[in-house]
């Protein structure tokens, strides 16, 4: 399904008409019309903290590689280390250019069949992976297909999200899943993927399934009373912990070196990419992504300037809210690197006024989940 709007073709998921007839606030997101809120997303955000919410990520994108080089090729391509990965394990990482840009942050599962990966990355970089991944399989044994058409995807998140799973959904395998591990299981004779991942920092579930079936699960899971929550708060609560988002804390000008997730780059092996971020590592680094809290509730949106206390320019605001869980005005920074260290003094500019604060650890909310 599609929807032209201002003149631009925006991708529907199989649930919009779902978020249409629950009066969501809808806006275009990485080519598709998503919903961005339901009720507030301050409501939506503390479901999620304190109890469950769901949101509709079927726009993400689904590409499988099967074949006798696969595990050879997908090692290739990615950051992490996927050797020795057991079936039924999903791994975080990048695929990069070969000068250490990010082409995409993405998630790797090793299927149950032999030789076969799902890569789940994200919208609006479907095309771009599918083609650059085509392109580096060339002298691979193996076959890429984007199956991002086919599939739904449900995302259940927050403390009671395994309650929500096993009882009202009566998936009883959720209870034995471990974080970033994931099971086959059906629904109605078709494949469901269940897996246990999350992007909230608080417990979480994905169901991938097909189209029909993520429509069925999710009028199951509203009739519940289960909240259902937009992009809005899906943004606040991923960067409350600490979790990057491609376009502003990765892209192909900020490495994985430079966004402080050099521990998914396991540099014993050859990747694309790995010599330019070696180099990084070793000190050819110009900025680094640090977290800033200032205090004051001014919010430090993204493009904001960061500054010196004496008002020297060294750095950019890439993602910034006055968070909700912390009632503090907090957000990622891109600085130079000289300004990189904890509690270094910086400030933030925003509109005509400057605020002053200081260096912090990137992960602002630390949740009771025990992962």
């Amino acid at each position: 399904m599609s929807e032209t709007i201002n003149n631009a073709e925006l991708q529907l998921t199989c649930l919009y008409d779902r978020h249409v007839a629950l009066q969501a606030k809808m806006s275009p997101f990485a080519g598709f019309m998503m919903p961005i809120q339901y009720n507030s997303i301050t409501v939506e955000h503390l479901a999620v903290r304190e109890k469950v919410g769901m949101f509709d990520v079927s726009h993400m994108g689904e590409i499988f590689v099967e074949g006798p080089g696969a595990e050879k090729f997908v090692n290739w391509i990615f950051t992490n280390e996927i050797r020795g990965f057991e079936p039924g394990k999903v791994l975080y990482g990048m695929m990069c250019y070969p000068d250490g840009g990010v082409v995409d942050d993405l998630l790797v599962y090793r299927e149950f069949t032999p030789e076969h990966f799902l890569l789940v990355v994200n919208a609006a970089n479907i095309d771009k992976d599918f083609a650059w991944i085509q392109e580096h399989a060339e002298g691979f044994d193996c076959v890429v297909r984007n199956e991002s058409p086919v599939w739904g995807q449900i995302a259940v998140q927050g403390p009671a999200a395994e309650k929500v799973v096993t009882e009202i959904l009566g998936y009883k395998e959720a209870a034995e899943l471990g974080f970033y591990t994931f099971c086959d299981v059906e629904y109605k004779g078709k494949r469901l993927i269940l897996s246990r991942t999350g992007y909230t920092g608080e417990d979480g579930f994905e169901l991938y399934t097909s189209t029909e079936g993520t429509v069925e699960l999710w009028d199951r899971l509203i009739e519940a009373g289960v909240q259902p929550c937009g992009l809005g708060c899906r943004d606040t609560l991923r960067f409350e912990a600490g979790l990057p988002l491609y376009g502003d804390e990765l892209s192909p000008e900020i490495s994985p070196v430079m966004a402080g997730l050099g521990m998914f780059c396991k540099y014993d092996k050859d990747f694309i990419g790995k010599e330019a971020l070696l180099a990084q590592k070793g000190g050819e680094i110009v900025r680094k992504l640090v977290g800033i809290e200032i205090g004051d509730k001014a919010i430090p949106r993204a493009g904001y300037p960061v500054e010196t206390p004496e008002g020297e320019e060294v750095g950019i605001v890439t993602t910034g809210y006055h968070s909700i869980s912390l009632d503090k005005s907090i957000c990622f920074a891109l600085v130079d690197k000289a300004y990189a260290a904890l509690d270094t003094p910086l400030c933030v500019r925003i509109r005509k006024k400057v605020f002053a604060g200081k260096v912090v650890k990137k992960r602002f909310y630390q949740t009771n989940y025990k992962k």
